[in-house]
């Protein structure tokens, strides 16, 4: 695919570099965003620790917030990965400091693509996008699902996401022009990590691993792995029919936060030790809401479901994803293998 000019925007963050590492795999020609050049290092020491060679990615400097670089950032290139998105560690106060950079990061990205002439964008949006704020279905979630942005327990986070997404293709719509728009709508994150800048679920894994918890609530969440995110990201970039679609990147039925509990304690033996195995009760978790914000966000995701379909993505696609628990187990045992763990 050597015609193929790539613009990967966040080179830092655990999907964007795994896709940087898919494309030159691939003998794509690739670029991609950080918002301080100072990381250009760090961006070459993944792609290197990958098994890549750095020399083919090219870095420069972006911010979501900023009109400044993304004319340049796209020049001369063919598709668009826009990965790059605020991720909190803990939700903030002002529901603003996150909706603000992912709803206009992804319309400076989008206006400087379209008078780019690049071909197609694929944003990366969540399943954050898909699946909160409404009653459950009562079937597996699909792309035909949004979240009600202003539904019961919505997030900041996912309302960023969903208005985010929102806004894109509304872009699209009305000024997009010759630019065509694809997204992938990932469940909870898992697969090798290549560093320290973990996805919330690796830092999950890495909490429960660590035994900061001494129960796990009564929960679920969807789990794919990263290497499987950053093929159906150039899937949904090459594909002819991918244009105007988005696809549910999911392995399998969601898993229960005990299931992976006990999963880490069957695949990692004496390693996952410290991984607690009770369940907390709901009472305890409300009774505690009012006074702990994690025990407030808890309690939205009580009993909640998460199962969601990749029928879509198989069927348009092709993409077969690896199992559940492989992606999970990988995660778990690339923490250890990085020194991410306490002895």
């Amino acid at each position: 695919m050597s015609d193929e000019r790539v613009l990967v925007t966040g080179g830092t963050g655990f999907v964007g570099i795994t896709c940087i590492v898919r494309l030159l795999g691939d003998g794509a020609e690739v670029r991609t965003t950080v918002r301080d050049l100072a990381r250009a290092d760090e961006v070459r020491e993944l792609v290197r620790r990958a098994g890549a060679d750095p020399d083919g990615v090219e870095v420069v400097a972006a911010d979501l917030l900023d009109d400044d670089g993304w004319d340049a950032a796209v020049a001369g290139t063919t598709h668009v990965l826009h990965v790059a998105s605020p991720f909190p560690a803990r939700q903030p106060k002002d529901e603003d400091e996150l909706i603000v950079p992912a709803r206009d990061g992804v319309l400076r990205v989008l206006r400087a693509a379209r008078d780019a002439g690049v071909r197609r964008v694929v944003q990366t949006s969540s399943f954050a996008a898909i699946g909160y704020g409404r009653p459950y279905p009562g079937r597996p979630y699909t792309e035909a699902d949004w979240t009600d942005p202003d539904g019961p327990g919505v997030t900041p986070y996912t309302k960023s996401k969903t208005l985010a997404e929102r806004a894109a293709w509304d872009f699209i719509d009305r000024e997009g022009g010759d630019l065509e728009l694809a997204t992938v709508n990932p469940v909870g994150i898992f697969g090798p990590a290549l560093g320290a800048d973990l996805s919330s679920s690796l830092e999950l894994l890495r909490q429960l691993l660590n035994g900061v918890f001494p129960v796990v609530p009564n929960g679920e969440v969807g789990a794919v792995d990263v290497r499987d995110v950053a093929d159906l990201h150039v899937l949904a970039m090459r594909h002819p029919d991918a244009a105007g679609e988005r696809f549910l990147a999911v392995s399998g039925d969601a898993i229960t936060y005990v299931e992976l509990a006990r999963l880490l304690r069957a695949g990692l033996g004496e390693r996952a030790a410290r991984v607690p195995t009770r369940v907390i009760p709901d009472w305890a978790v409300k009774a505690g809401a009012p006074f702990s914000r994690d025990l407030r966000l808890m309690s939205q995701e009580l009993g909640r479901r998460a199962d969601a379909s990749h029928e879509k993505a198989t069927r348009v696609l092709g993409w077969v994803p690896r199992e559940r628990d492989e992606a999970v187990l990988a995660s778990a045992r690339s923490l250890i293998d990085l020194g991410l763990l306490r002895d």
